[in-house]
């Protein structure tokens, strides 16, 4: 009987966590985003940084090499590169620098501005999360994801 009890206890407190790790489970977490202030910063930064035309170059790489290996014809190949947007990739590099705070953008937009060497090297280019999301986002547009029909 004692038996019993303690396995009934047992099965009491398993059916009490289910729930909480059922809920644990549905619920993902918010990106990060930066303030519309730092957008605006971030914006300028991306222009100093000639990164919108990397992110555009990079994208015409991608589909150049996809029409070559695929065979495709012109017009599919200028319908995928037609798609090319950076505003469908802009939030990519808003949550790069969601953690920075106004003074260190407004202090990475001078240095972008005044200095040419951190247009060619720059943090956009050399991050490797975001230089990850930008091989997704290039192979989406290959993959038809983003011509509208």
């Amino acid at each position: 009987m004692k038996k019993l009890k303690k396995q009934t206890l047992l099965v009491l407190l398993v059916c009490m966590f289910i729930p909480v790790v059922a809920i644990s489970q549905t619920s993902a977490p918010k990106v990060a985003m930066p303030t519309q202030q730092n957008k605006i910063i971030i914006d300028k930064i991306v222009e100093a940084a000639h990164y919108k035309n990397y992110v555009i170059d990079f994208c015409l790489a991608t589909i150049n090499e996809a029409a070559t290996a695929e065979k495709w014809n012109d017009q599919k190949t200028l319908e995928t590169t037609e798609s090319i947007n950076y505003k469908n990739f802009r939030d990519a590099v808003y949550n790069m620098f969601a953690f920075y705070n106004e003074i260190d953008l407004e202090t990475l937009l001078k240095a972008y501005q005044n200095d040419t060497a951190f247009q060619t090297t720059n943090a956009m280019t050399t991050n490797d999360a975001l230089a990850y999301n930008l091989e997704i986002f290039a192979n989406d547009i290959v993959r038809g994801r983003y011509i509208s029909k």
